[in-house]
């Protein structure tokens, strides 16, 4: 039996071998296929010439002698005869048998061996692949991964650029988890805007907001928003937000143009709002992703509605509503009070507001929307503010940063009622700076409502 030689690592994949392997345990590399080393290891030299098979080490062929003054060089061309012991030109193979005399050479231009190179064994002939395992590409097949994924309609991914994203949002090729839709949202809706961002510790965005602008009976215009957080120990937290955000928002927007005084209209909204979120309780992928001793969908809500001369807000949970004037001499205010262990322990008399606040359990909800929430009752406000100013609708992942009415001042950029895109940016990059720990997401209204057209470009 025939001994396969002897290698130290896979020639295909590099794994280190033992002696003995008829295999690669990596790649399955087949090693009796390997070639039989050549006798000699020659170095190539600084003008490309080796030693003739069978020379020994460091015999290297004389270059060719200079013709004498006025004789001609050798020709170079294709028809001129190779230099003894020169390489084979580009392009020839030298892994078939050579040609005999008399026989054209094979199709796709394989020419016989020069006589320079002398006749390899028939041993080490039959034992030289067929084809090399690493072959040119088809031209046939498009080059270009991320062509083929785009044409079919997939996705590309995002870090290697030539993988299809599956459908659970993973790169088939690199393996990497691909940003959600959800991960970074910026909406601008007339003079409104909202921006929500995932943060630096969630692995997905579980807020949604909704805003929008319409125009009562008399015409005057009235601006909308609504902002939701998923609680995250509930199950499909990030459904719940987003259908009551949906369904709020919708409520809102066909109330007002009826003529539904803002403040029901807001009571009612907070109510359908409810009712979407309880009804993802019934629905199979809940039970599916439904764990021991974790609640059904929930999340909290607040929303403002910005008329010509009125402000309303309502809420239920932990997400707040500030009121910053454009004035900054003015004060600003807190426009929402927090369902929160925190807040009970204040009302209370308890503690102090910093104490509270400092506790583990401040943000342990008392207050939310879900099919297992004690009985709903929605917060809702009215103000008539005697200045211009922007109300900023947001969720715990802002205002843990913020969290006093001046220090949500400072923040706001002061050009953020003509610019509500830009200062929504602003204020979730001074979150993020601060450390992203939660999802961020806010909306700025700029009060008195301005008609749609009229905000930032």
């Amino acid at each position: 039996m025939s001994q396969m030689p002897q290698l130290s690592a896979c020639p295909s994949c590099e794994e280190p071998l033992e002696s003995g392997d008829r295999f690669c345990g990596a790649c399955g590399y087949d090693l009796s296929a390997v070639p039989v080393r050549p006798q000699d290891n020659p170095t190539i030299t600084m003008n490309g010439s080796v030693p003739a098979q069978g020379a020994p080490a460091g015999a290297y062929p004389e270059p060719p002698s200079v013709p004498p003054a006025g004789a001609p060089w050798p020709a170079s061309g294709a028809g001129a005869p190779p230099l003894p012991g020169a390489p084979p030109a580009e392009g020839v193979r030298f892994d078939r048998p050579p040609q005999a005399e008399g026989h054209a050479a094979p199709p796709g231009g394989h020419a016989p061996q020069s006589e320079g190179y002398p006749a390899q064994s028939e041993a080490y002939q039959a034992q030289q692949p067929d084809e090399y395992l690493l072959q040119a590409p088809d031209p046939r097949v498009s080059a270009d991964p991320a062509a083929q994924a785009a044409g079919a309609g997939g996705k590309v991914c995002v870090a290697c650029r030539a993988g299809r994203v599956d459908d659970d949002g993973y790169c088939e090729n690199c393996g990497h988890a691909q940003p959600r839709e959800r991960d970074h949202m910026e909406q601008e809706s007339g003079p409104v805007a909202a921006v929500s961002d995932r943060g630096l510790r969630h692995h997905r965005n579980e807020d949604a907001f909704a805003i929008g602008s319409t125009a009562l009976p008399d015409g005057s215009p009235a601006s909308v928003a609504i902002v939701c957080d998923g609680v995250s120990s509930a199950t499909r937290p990030d459904d719940a937000s987003m259908a009551a955000s949906k369904a709020a928002s919708e409520t809102l927007l066909d109330a007002l143009p009826r003529g539904t005084h803002p403040q029901q209209a807001m009571h009612d909204a907070i109510i359908a709002a409810s009712r979407a979120v309880n009804s993802l309780a019934a629905e199979p992928a809940t039970a599916r992703e439904h764990a021991l001793h974790q609640n059904a969908p929930a999340c909290t809500i607040v929303g403002a509605v910005v008329t010509s001369g009125l402000l309303i807000v309502g809420w239920v949970g932990d997400s707040r509503a500030y009121w910053v004037p454009i004035d900054r001499s003015a004060p600003p205010a807190r426009l929402t009070e927090d369902d929160s262990w925190a807040a009970q322990m204040v009302a209370a008399g308890l503690m102090s507001e910093a104490e509270a606040y400092a506790d583990e359990r401040a943000h342990a909800i008392t207050g939310w929307l879900g099919a297992d929430a004690y009985e709903l009752e929605p917060h809702t406000a009215a103000f008539k503010p005697d200045r211009p100013g922007v109300v900023v609708v947001c969720t715990d992942g802002l205002w843990n940063y913020a969290e006093a009415a001046d220090e949500m001042a400072r923040v706001v950029p002061l050009d953020a009622a003509a610019q509500p895109l830009h200062s929504a940016r602003v204020l979730v990059g001074h979150a993020l700076d601060g450390g992203g720990h939660d999802n961020v997401t806010v909306a700025l209204v700029p009060f008195p409502a301005v008609s749609q057209g009229a905000g930032s470009a």
